[in-house]
């Protein structure tokens, strides 16, 4: 059976990297960015942003990835912009299609920018009954998209 890089964000969630670095880091390797770096880039996202209930991890993952295949270098490249924009909107719609959400307050049911909220969370163990579902489809997404 072949891994797709769905799995991989998976395989790297469950093993302990936050999920905007699980997402980043399976497709890096795509777009010429090695593993470390992307792990490094997309660490202070997880937990919606430092854990502050923000945008989910896997969508800011997801983003990053996106920046990483169409994402523009030279400042008069607005195709670019406006394509990289363009798979973000689409990548986006996607998520909260089968989501209803992008906030990760909204996603897990806890605001972890609140006190004690992010020791109930993780008491709850919902980053991993919840979030391993939102890494797997910010993946299949991306695999779709790209």
């Amino acid at each position: 059976m072949t891994l797709t890089r769905a799995d991989d964000a998976v395989a790297a969630f469950t093993g302990g990297y936050s999920c905007s670095q699980a997402v980043s880091a399976a497709f890096a390797g795509d777009f010429g960015v090695d593993r470390e770096t992307a792990l490094r880039l997309s660490c202070s996202f997880g937990g919606g942003m430092a854990h502050t209930g923000n945008t989910c991890g896997a969508v800011t993952g997801a983003l990053m990835v996106i920046g990483m295949k169409y994402g523009r270098t030279a400042i008069d490249d607005l195709p670019a912009k406006e394509k990289t924009y363009a798979v973000a909107n689409a990548f986006i719609t996607e998520f909260l299609r089968r989501n209803h959400a992008v906030g990760c307050t909204d996603l897990i049911g806890h605001n972890l920018g609140g006190p004690n909220e992010l020791a109930i969370a993780r008491a709850k163990d919902l980053f991993h009954t919840k979030y391993t579902r939102y890494v797997r489809y910010a993946g299949k997404i991306l695999e779709k998209l790209l």
